[in-house]
C-alpha cells in the first residue's frame, strides 16, 4: 500500500508540516516521488509510530535520529540505555505523584496538607529519599 503525505498524517492524527519536519530532521524520507508529490509505503508507517513511541518514551528528535543512525547494535543500545534510566526516573516521580493524589484522596483530615504523613511524603520527596522509606518510618 502506499500512501500520500496527507493519507500517512491523517493515520495518526498529524498534520502535514509534522512529517515534513521529520524528513527535515532525518528521521523520514518519502519512498519516492511521483509527479512532485512524496509517496510512502508500508516501511514509514512503521517508522511514524516508532517515532511516536519515542516522542512518547521521552526522546527528542535529535536522540531518536542518533538512535536511527547508530552505526551499529552497541551505539543503539547505548542509546536506548541513556533513555530507559530517564524514563524510570520519571515513572518513580509519576508514582510518587499518583502516591500524594490518592493520599489526597483518601486522607481524613479536613486539609490533607496538614496531614503528618502527606507531609512526610512531600518532605521525603524533597529530601530526595525514596517514598517506601518515608511510608516505613511513618
Amino acid at each position: 500500500m502506499e500512501y500520500t503525505i496527507g493519507e500517512l498524517a491523517a493515520r495518526f492524527g498529524l498534520a502535514t508540516h509534522v512529517l515534513r519536519h521529520w524528513e527535515d530532521m532525518g528521521l523520514l524520507s518519502p519512498a519516492r516521488r511521483v509527479a512532485g508529490r512524496r509517496v510512502y509505503g508500508p516501511a514509514h508507517v512503521t517508522r511514524v509510530a516508532e517515532i511516536m513511541l519515542g516522542k512518547d518514551a521521552g526522546f527528542s528528535l535529535e536522540q531518536l535520529r542518533e538512535l536511527f543512525a547508530a552505526p551499529d547494535r552497541d551505539r543503539r543500545r547505548e542509546v536506548l540505555r541513556a533513555q530507559l534510566a530517564q524514563v524510570r526516573q520519571r515513572i518513580a516521580r509519576l508514582t510518587l505523584s499518583q502516591t500524594l493524589l490518592e493520599h489526597g484522596l483518601r486522607c481524613r483530615h479536613p486539609d490533607y496538607q496538614s496531614c503528618p504523613r502527606f507531609q512526610t511524603m512531600v518532605l521525603a520527596r524533597l529530601d530526595g529519599v525514596e517514598l517506601a522509606e518515608a511510608l516505613d518510618h511513618d
